[in-house]
């Protein structure tokens, strides 16, 4: 065993005792800590009603949301291709919770602690042929075990930035034998499969396969009812309708005067404001930045059908990518804050020209969007209103942004059968 990695479930062990402690609250560790507890024992239980010892069963792990689409995907895929076997998802995040009761697996739960112990009791309750980490997550026990037990273990969509701490320092040295131990690894990227190699995966075990990703958004924008309660009230707008999502305060601090400029201008627009976390007080914040501005508007839960205002604020989850089926332009939040950019991929799949702000060096589609002209970096307020008035102004502008938009996700499909077939191969 490397020693990094007894140190490290020396570590683990350490850390036991103060997980009571630690599982007060309700912050996202204490959230996962009390999640966690038991799911050996609901593991066990279900492996003792339910695990068919004549098929087959795919281990499917993603550590949050973000990854949970791209292994849903694959698992779909799989499951069309292989129905005789048994699928187990798994997730690390308390994020992730209401999204794995979607999944279709037979089984759905945290991830057990990766001690030695917890991660023994699980795999001799699932006996899985094979297992298949979404994006970069793998685990050292996990690896470790599985392998000995000859388990197929693999990586899918996986995605390493040149920039990863993976690459160096203590983050390497007790990570590299984990990603050596992989079978496969089916990189997002030939630059993505090439840095792989820089922590022990052999090049025949590194493939190319794109992005499952790709194949979720593209499903999911096909499948939405535009008749739906949600998106019904909204229709016979003769203007253009700007859907911002996931929008923080730093972000509505740019967009909202903005919007205010044009429609000042006597621009026929309408702003649907989604902010990235609804609480209380952020929608206040919200409501007083558009009363200074003098923007009519209203929130979701209370809007008239009859009367859409200029701005309708959205007070609810899990309702955004419905919306964007709306946007004749997007805006995605994240890029003027520490956060990060939030997904660009849903609204491109509509069609929708993005807009974002400068922060996006974490999403490497935004700057391909760019170069493509499919979307728009603002750095400014007046960045903002210049391009959100070009776009409303001329339509072959927008109608040229909103194919290249559309094209660039139709054109990296596959991702998701490719994975599938990887997975059936592997049992």
């Amino acid at each position: 065993m490397p020693i990094l990695e007894r140190i490290y479930g020396m570590g683990i062990a350490a850390l036991r005792p103060a997980l009571p402690l630690l599982a007060r609250g309700e912050g996202k560790l204490a959230r996962g800590i009390r999640g966690r507890g038991g799911v050996v024992e609901r593991m066990e239980a279900w492996a003792r009603e339910h695990r068919d010892p004549a098929c087959p069963l795919a281990w499917f792990h993603a550590p949050s949301v973000g990854e949970g689409h791209q292994a849903r995907a694959v698992i779909e895929a799989f499951r069309a291709l292989r129905p005789d076997a048994q699928v187990v998802y798994t997730f690390f995040s308390p994020s992730a919770e209401a999204f794995a009761r979607a999944v279709p697996a037979d089984f759905a739960d945290y991830l057990p602690l990766d001690a030695a112990g917890e991660v023994r009791r699980a795999l001799d309750a699932l006996r899985p042929d094979v297992l298949a980490f979404s994006k970069y997550d793998v685990w050292p026990v996990l690896t470790r075990e599985a392998k000995a037990r000859g388990v197929r273990l693999l990586l899918l969509s996986a995605t390493l930035p040149a920039s990863s701490g993976r690459l160096r320092g203590p983050s390497r040295a007790l990570l590299a034998p984990a990603y050596a131990r992989l079978d496969a690894v089916a990189a997002i990227s030939a630059e993505d499969a090439e840095r792989f190699g820089r922590l022990g995966v052999p090049e025949e075990r590194r493939s190319v396969t794109g992005d499952a990703r790709f194949d979720q958004v593209w499903a999911r924008a096909q499948a939405v009812d535009r008749a739906s309660p949600l998106l019904a009230p909204f229709a016979g707008f003769e203007g253009t309708t700007l859907v911002a999502g996931s929008t923080w305060p730093e972000d509505e601090r740019h967009l909202l005067p903005a919007f205010a400029a044009l429609r000042k201008g006597g621009r026929a627009v309408r702003l649907i404001l989604v902010p990235h976390e609804p609480t209380e007080a952020h929608l206040a914040t919200a409501e007083r930045r558009m009363d200074t501005l003098g923007l009519r508007h209203a929130r979701l839960s209370s809007t008239d059908t009859g009367s859409i205002p200029d701005v309708v604020l959205v007070d609810r989850v899990g309702v955004l990518g419905d919306l964007y089926a709306l946007a004749d332009v997007a805006y995605v939040g994240g890029g003027f804050g520490a956060a990060g950019l939030h997904s660009v991929l849903e609204p491109a799949a509509f069609g929708a020209p993005v807009l974002f702000g400068p922060r996006h060096a974490n999403a490497r589609e935004a700057g391909e969007l760019v170069a493509a002209g499919g979307a728009f970096e603002v750095s400014t307020a007046e960045d903002a209103e210049r391009i959100l008035g070009g776009l409303a102004d001329v339509y072959e502008m927008r109608r040229r942004a909103s194919r290249i938009a559309r094209a660039y996700v139709e054109a990296r499909l596959g991702a998701a059968a490719r994975g599938a077939e990887l997975v059936a191969g592997m049992l």
